[in-house]
């Protein structure tokens, strides 16, 4: 029996796998709310005591970077050991590896019904691969084609530095410079980042903020609020915030899938990307997502495709528990 977890800054998944000839049953599964916990050891606790199952292997997917077994994650007050959790466990060994590296093992499990294909790439696509995320934060992977199989690595690259393209993008710099000295992409394509580029277009005098929007966003997720207005086209200041992220979003994933040469594809992952998908199947995406100068060509024959599937990291922490412990 496999323990697998999906553990981001604003859900922790958890789900049994049963593996039998290379197949993966799930058993059981629930969601957490992680900011309500802890720690990550007392979601388990409660899983685990809650599906009255034994794990034999265990492998949690975290956002934040994971070093020697230990991870201090980037959007929540916590520190993982895997050593703790094996023991608690009572299993040999417990695997962390960074929730981008999870969605990564999971890619190959996807059916063409799990994904949406933003474009059309012409030759069948081989080589490197990249995953790009964004969620409570921005996370970003590799897969390595070595002329057989991909080899999964993780990197830390949605914290690198913001690249402004226009004036509109450098008075943002500046603006969001003067709130937090380093300003990463992470702090832009995420769910606070959308946040943040609201206010930077309502405190720079290009909109007036809706009463009724500053209720909704009380009520819910001030980014669920704007994205869900600007869709619906009931607010031209959330309908701009929002094609500002999009545009800055592809940007980075072109950034990424240009230092990875990844012509075998780049995937967008998190719980973002499904949710907008209406928004970036439109030029907006591909645009910025291509427009590198003399690399335009190369980036135009890479395919770039949404997982909609929303188990894909969990799979990925299962087909990665099973390999670690076959190793």
């Amino acid at each position: 029996m496999i323990l697998a977890g999906d553990i981001g800054g604003t859900n922790s998944r958890l789900a049994f796998f049963d593996v039998s000839n290379g197949g993966f049953r799930l058993v059981s599964a629930s969601v957490f709310p992680s900011r309500e916990y802890s720690g990550l050891d007392e979601i388990v606790a409660k899983f685990v005591d809650t599906s009255a199952l034994q794990a034999d292997a265990a492998c949690f997917g975290i956002a934040g970077p994971v070093r020697n077994g230990r991870v201090v994650t980037s959007n929540l007050p916590w520190t993982i050991e895997a050593k703790r959790l094996a023991d608690e466990l009572k299993i040999k060994r417990a695997v962390l590896i960074n929730d981008l590296e999870a969605n990564a093992w999971g890619i190959s499990t996807l059916s063409a019904n799990d994904v949406v294909c933003l474009n059309h790439a012409k030759d069948a696509p081989v080589g490197n691969q990249a995953v790009i995320a964004a969620g409570t934060g921005l996370g970003e992977a590799g897969m390595y084609w070595d002329g057989t199989q991909h080899h999964i690595f993780a990197c830390e690259g949605g914290h690198s530095d913001f690249a402004p393209r226009n004036d509109l993008e450098i008075e943002l710099l500046r603006y969001l410079s003067k709130r937090y000295g380093h300003v990463s992409y992470e702090r832009i394509v995420s769910g606070p980042g959308l946040v943040n580029v609201f206010q930077f277009l309502r405190d720079t005098g290009r909109g007036a903020e809706p009463a009724w929007l500053t209720e909704q966003m009380q009520e819910i997720a001030p980014a669920a609020a704007i994205s869900r207005a600007a869709i619906d086209s009931k607010c031209q200041l959330c309908e701009q915030a929002l094609d500002i992220f999009i545009s800055i979003y592809a940007a980075e994933a072109g950034n990424l899938a240009l230092k990875l040469f990844s012509t075998g594809g780049v995937y967008l992952g998190g719980g973002i990307a499904p949710k907008l998908v209406s928004k970036l199947a439109g030029q907006l995406f591909m645009e910025a997502f291509v427009g590198k100068g003399r690399m335009q060509p190369l980036l135009e024959a890479m395919p770039v495709k949404v997982i909609t599937n929303e188990q894909t990291a969990l799979m990925g922490a299962a087909r990665c528990a099973v390999a670690k412990a076959a190793s």
